[in-house]
This record gives C-alpha cells, structure tokens and sequence, in this order.
C-alpha cells in the first residue's frame, strides 16, 4: 500500500469505505445481505492489519459498539449473512443456540410429545438430565411393561 502511496496512486480505502460496497439492502425483508465472501454460511470480511472477521460481528462493531464479554451474536431474522445492527443482538451462546436451528433448539421450541401428547401441567415430567418427558407415555409404558412381566411370571 505504501508503494501505492509513493507512485502517486490513490491513497488505500478504509475497513468501512470497503465494506459497504459490499452489502445490499433488501426493502423487503429490512436484511443487509453481505455480498462478498461467505464461510460456513456467514458473510466474512477482511479487516486490515486485523485478518478475516465475520461481517455481521464488523457491522454490528461500528455501527453499536463493542460485544460484550461472554455474548455472541445472534441473527433474529436467521439471516446468517444479514449485517444490519438492527438484526443483531447480542446474547449468551446457549440462547443462540436455543433459537436456532440445533437440535436443542429443535427440542426446546416442542410443545408436545411424539404421540401428541402436551409437555405442560402434571403431564410434564422434568428427568434427571433435564429432558421433559410425557408422563401420559411414560404410565402407559409402565402398565405394558407389568401386564408383559405377569404374562411371564405366569409361564
């Protein structure tokens, strides 16, 4: 960039007079989708002097400030490559993973059993690991395993 500087070229753009070029607003869904380079499919930007960084995590830094310690970013609209702050909050990394789409998120968001059952009232059951269990199936589990053991008893 200093050669640039010395043959008279232009002076080297800034991290932000880079970055935006590369975003594009959708009216639509109110998204900034990131343009350029995408990794594991979030938008990815190279910061001078800094090395390659998460464009939702750069945008989210200049236009908001500093994420907190211990928080992550987390996209509301689930658009992995969105950069606009206003779709970016910052939260604990297992309230990012409960809202997504992980399979503890997936488990967390069921309101009812396998069979149909609600996971609520005196029909949720809290184990010991902390999953919820249908206590309507878990009885009804129960009462087919005796009636199997007192067939077997009785030869």
């Amino acid at each position: 960039m200093d050669e640039l500087r010395r043959r008279g070229g232009p002076p080297p753009k800034t991290n932000e007079e880079r970055f935006w070029p590369k975003v594009l607003r959708d009216p639509e869904t109110e998204c900034w989708n990131w343009l350029g380079a995408i990794g594991n499919g979030y938008g990815r930007f190279g910061v001078y002097h800094d090395g390659m960084r998460l464009a939702h995590r750069f945008s989210y830094q200049l236009l908001v400030g500093p994420i907190p310690d211990g928080l992550t970013i987390d996209h509301l609209c689930r658009n992995t490559t969105c950069v606009n702050p206003a779709h970016l909050e910052p939260v604990p990394i297992h309230v990012n993973l409960l809202r997504g789409d992980t399979i503890p998120g997936l488990n967390a968001r069921k309101t009812h059993c396998p069979k149909g059952h609600p996971y609520k009232g005196r029909n949720l059951y809290l184990a010991k690991d902390g999953a919820r269990r249908c206590r309507t199936c878990i009885n009804a589990h129960q009462r087919a395993y005796n009636a199997r053991q007192r067939v077997k008893a009785a030869g």
